[in-house]
């Protein structure tokens, strides 16, 4: 079973996109060169990246970060499993100012952790994306999204379109000159031309979204 690589090659995935698409070249010089993420080659345990993406939801770095510290403190371990979790009931769960909502999904992917029905990060590595996010987002709180970032930003894999990200819609908005952003299924038929380096045409659309908002200031993308 053929293995996928973690991470590609980002020089070649910048000549293969300016030469494909004229408009979304011409951005990508004024904006420069990305260079590969350092998360590419670094180790992660998929059940703990996948807990801390249940607790960031919906709250800023700074206050997930706070109650991922309080988490961490009262089952005495920074890894995030079924074993350190199941050390803590759900009312000390929520004294650490975790949602009922997260609570349940942390207990639903511990539970699917148990049964060993998430997969390794070794395992991961002869799984197709498809799969990949076929077998993760059946855990509560757990969307293809998220999903989705996990494969762009720690698994590295070259042609992930996340079609349903705003920042990526606006930034293909910008690109085409568009009135409004693209819905989903146009944006997935505009990125054909950007097979078989969609995760880096992403990378781009979401500076481009920055560039012409008003703050202009790079947005922190999860699992970045």
């Amino acid at each position: 079973m053929p293995r996928h690589a973690r991470g590609f090659d980002t020089e070649q995935a910048w000549d293969h996109l300016a030469r494909r698409d004229r408009r979304l070249g011409t951005w990508m010089k004024r904006i420069g060169y990305i260079a590969p993420q350092p998360t590419w080659k670094t180790s992660f345990d998929p059940v703990d990246a996948l807990a801390r993406a249940i607790l960031y939801q919906q709250l800023s770095g700074k206050a997930a970060a706070t109650i991922v510290g309080r988490v961490e403190a009262a089952i005495g371990s920074t890894r995030l499993h079924h074993d350190t979790l199941g050390s803590i009931d759900d009312a000390a769960l929520r004294a650490c100012g975790v949602s009922g909502n997260k609570t349940l999904a942390l207990r639903d992917l511990a539970l699917r952790e148990q049964r060993g029905e998430i997969p390794t990060l070794r395992q991961m590595s002869t799984m197709h994306e498809d799969e990949i996010v076929a077998a993760l987002v059946p855990v509560r709180g757990i969307g293809r999204w998220t999903v989705e970032m996990m494969l762009m930003f720690r698994l590295g894999r070259p042609d992930v379109l996340p079609i349903d990200d705003l920042g990526v819609r606006k930034g293909a908005q910008f690109v085409d000159r568009l009135d409004a952003m693209p819905t989903p299924k146009k944006l997935l038929e505009r990125g054909e031309k950007w097979g078989p380096y969609r995760t880096y045409a992403a990378q781009y659309l979401w500076r481009i979204a920055d560039f012409g908002s008003d703050t202009n200031v790079p947005t922190k993308r999860s699992q970045d």
